[in-house]
C-alpha cells in the first residue's frame, strides 16, 4: 500500500529536499513513524514530546483535516494523499 505525502517547503530540508514522498502506513501515526525511520529527526519537527502533531502543523488526508477524523489514528488506504500544511496566521 502506497500513500503520497506532500511535504511543505520548510520541512523539505529534512527530507533531502523532496516535496513529495511515497510511504506505506496503516494510519497517520504509522506514517509519522515511517517518515522518522526514513528521515531521522523529522518527527521532532512534526510532533511534540507526547507524540501529538504540533499545533502549527495541520495534517490532511485527501483534503480532510485529521482533527475532524480520527486524528493520528486516521486510517490510510492505498492511493491516499497526506498533506502536511503549516498553519498560517495573519492580521
Amino acid at each position: 500500500m502506497t500513500v503520497k505525502v506532500l511535504i511543505p517547503t520548510p520541512l523539505q530540508k529534512h527530507t533531502q529536499n523532496q516535496a513529495t514522498l511515497e510511504c506505506s502506513a496503516e494510519n497517520v501515526a504509522g506514517l509519522i513513524e515511517t517518515l522518522e525511520s526514513n528521515f531521522p529527526g523529522i518527527k521532532d519537527r512534526l510532533c511534540d514530546d507526547s507524540g501529538t502533531p504540533r499545533r502549527f502543523l495541520n495534517f490532511y488526508v485527501n483534503s480532510e483535516d485529521i482533527r475532524f477524523l480520527e486524528n493520528t489514528e486516521t486510517e490510510l488506504k492505498d492511493g491516499d494523499e497526506v498533506s502536511i500544511v503549516p498553519a498560517v496566521a495573519g492580521g
